[in-house]
């Protein structure tokens, strides 16, 4: 599996890398500007991401906005909705309004609060069926 971990946080990022590089290849990210280029230039070799865990709130471009431009990379490229990379949006913004603006209007497979819990992230692992 190949991951795509976004977030502007050394210490996060850190950790998330720590927890899903038994998983699979992982590659980082510190804002959205960055995650969309290494999202697009994954594309384009024929590597695409399985999986991109991102942060909502990060400096230059927002998990929203990168989110929106990955799903546009995606469809110029004529991927099908079902091959589509699985986004973990990450945020320690708990209010529904994030939630609504990540699932429906952003095309994120799943929502995850900060603290990360290590239990909480491997069962939406689980549940979008990237592990058993």
């Amino acid at each position: 599996m190949r991951i795509l971990i976004v977030e502007d946080e050394f210490t996060s990022r850190k950790l998330l890398t720590a927890l899903l590089s038994d998983l699979g290849t992982c590659d980082t990210a510190s804002d959205g500007v960055e995650c969309v280029e290494a999202f697009k230039k994954a594309l384009e070799e024929d590597q695409p991401y399985d999986l991109v865990c991102m942060d909502i709130m990060m400096p230059n471009k927002d998990g929203h906005q990168a989110l929106k431009e990955i799903r546009t990379v995606e469809m110029n490229a004529g991927v099908n909705s079902a091959d589509e990379a699985k986004v973990i949006m990450i945020t320690a913004l708990n209010d529904p309004k994030t939630v609504v603006k990540a699932y429906y209007k952003g095309g994120a497979a799943a929502y995850l609060p900060k603290p990360i819990e290590i239990d909480s992230l491997y069962a939406i692992l689980r549940d979008l069926a990237l592990i058993e």
